[in-house]
């Protein structure tokens, strides 16, 4: 038996109006995974504990089976790990994105224009992270390069307290409200306000601007924790696993949990990504002898983000015909039975523009034998109508290992 967790970040959705009322998954055209709720047993489950944040780093540790209640402590050294920092046990680890903001004068007037410094690529922003490191880092505070617009600040010697914001959640508003605040206020805010003094005439960002994208105005903290430390999945679920990930969040979930975490080339975190790439990886690994495979996909999630409805319903084609079908036809053809978990690990809704804790909508499907409640397709309301509850996500992954619900 072979099992998959099929994972569309952000997926799960509120009715649009543009879409006459109905929401992405309704919307879009995706056979596979209807085939799967018409097959499988559908229902909702609640991700995020009450309390927590809807951030992917509880939902996906949910997901995963961990209950986050018991082993989240924070977003920013997941990433660390699938970095390659190596954080002590008094350090603090906190992400840095680079951001766009609106406006002028000083740094307390200004907006969150973009949280993602208009998807700034990689490269242009190892160089910037690199330059400001040159500037910023001290014997205790050390910046880190990551991924297209998500980085990494660890401080040596410190504490959590610190009241930080996502930058995700409040685009388009005023920043003044939620400058950093506590215990290490002053000195996040101070950084910010030096990092946007040294990015605003770097050669990166005159060539941006010159080319009409979003700049890269300031460094934004946010994601405090101290060093994860999760039980070994094989032991806990008998499986031997991997995951396909695209952001470092997801692969230092699966580093932690000891999973074998697969880069993909191609692989961007949104609708441009490499789709196929996902499948045809996946199904390497199981033909390799590992028994599961998560296979994250960022793409809905940041179009939720963008307020993108076109790219959001788009981003769940691919996955369905991409990644979904492709994963189904090629388990088909090596002659296994296999186990498919379908499910976000939260509403990333347009009309919100950031996650909500809401219960998501699943799927558990067996190639072997038929589990109950069907639907007449996957959404929200097909998964609302069934009656079908499970209270905590992190229950999710037994399910799927012992193939009952």
């Amino acid at each position: 038996m072979k099992y998959i967790v099929m994972l569309g970040d952000g997926m799960a959705d509120y009715p649009v109006s543009e879409l006459d009322g109905k929401t992405p998954l309704e919307v879009a055209n995706k056979p596979n995974m209807d085939y799967l709720a018409m097959h499988g047993a559908v229902g909702k489950c609640k991700t995020v504990p009450e309390g927590m944040p809807p951030g992917s780093d509880t939902a996906n540790l949910s997901v995963m089976g961990y209950d986050p209640e018991i082993y989240y402590s924070g977003r920013s050294p997941l990433e660390a790990v699938s970095m390659g920092i190596d954080l002590k046990n008094d350090d603090i680890a906190l992400r840095c994105n680079l951001v766009s903001l609106g406006g002028e004068g000083d740094y307390e007037s200004l907006t969150m224009k973009d949280y993602s410094a208009g998807e700034i690529s990689t490269a242009e922003s190892t160089e910037l992270i690199n330059y400001l490191a040159e500037h910023l880092n001290t014997e205790s505070i050390h910046l880190y390069p990551g991924i297209s617009y998500r980085h990494c600040l660890v401080m040596n010697k410190a504490e959590t307290g610190t009241k930080l914001v996502p930058p995700h959640d409040i685009t388009g508003r005023p920043v003044k409200e939620n400058l950093p605040d506590g215990r290490y206020g002053e000195l996040l805010l101070g950084l910010m306000k030096r990092s946007r003094e040294l990015l605003r005439d770097h050669p990166v960002n005159v060539k941006r601007r010159e080319m009409g994208k979003n700049t890269a105005d300031s460094c934004w903290f946010w994601g405090e924790g101290t060093r994860p430390a999760l039980e070994n999945f094989e032991k806990l679920y008998g499986v031997k696993g991997s995951a396909i990930s695209a952001v470092d969040l997801i692969k230092g979930i699966a580093i932690c949990a000891g999973l074998k975490s697969v880069d993909v080339e191609g692989t961007t975190g949104n609708y441009d990504t490499n789709f196929a790439g996902k499948a045809d990886a996946a199904l390497k690994l199981l033909r390799e002898g590992y028994d599961m495979v998560y296979i994250h996909v960022e793409a809905p999630d940041e179009c939720g983000h963008h307020g993108d409805v076109k790219n959001k319903i788009y981003s769940i084609e691919m996955i369905d015909k991409e990644i979904l079908g492709r994963v189904i036809e090629g388990l088909k053809a090596d002659g296994e039975e296999y186990s498919i978990l379908l499910t976000p690990d939260h509403p990333t809704p347009i009309s919100k523009m950031t996650h909500v804790s809401d219960p998501v909508p699943f799927v558990l499907y067996r190639s072997d034998k038929e589990l109950l409640p069907h639907a007449q397709c996957y959404s929200e309301n097909e998964a609302e109508k069934t009656g079908l509850y499970i209270p905590k996500g992190c229950l999710m992954m037994q399910h799927l290992v012992e193939g009952e619900i």
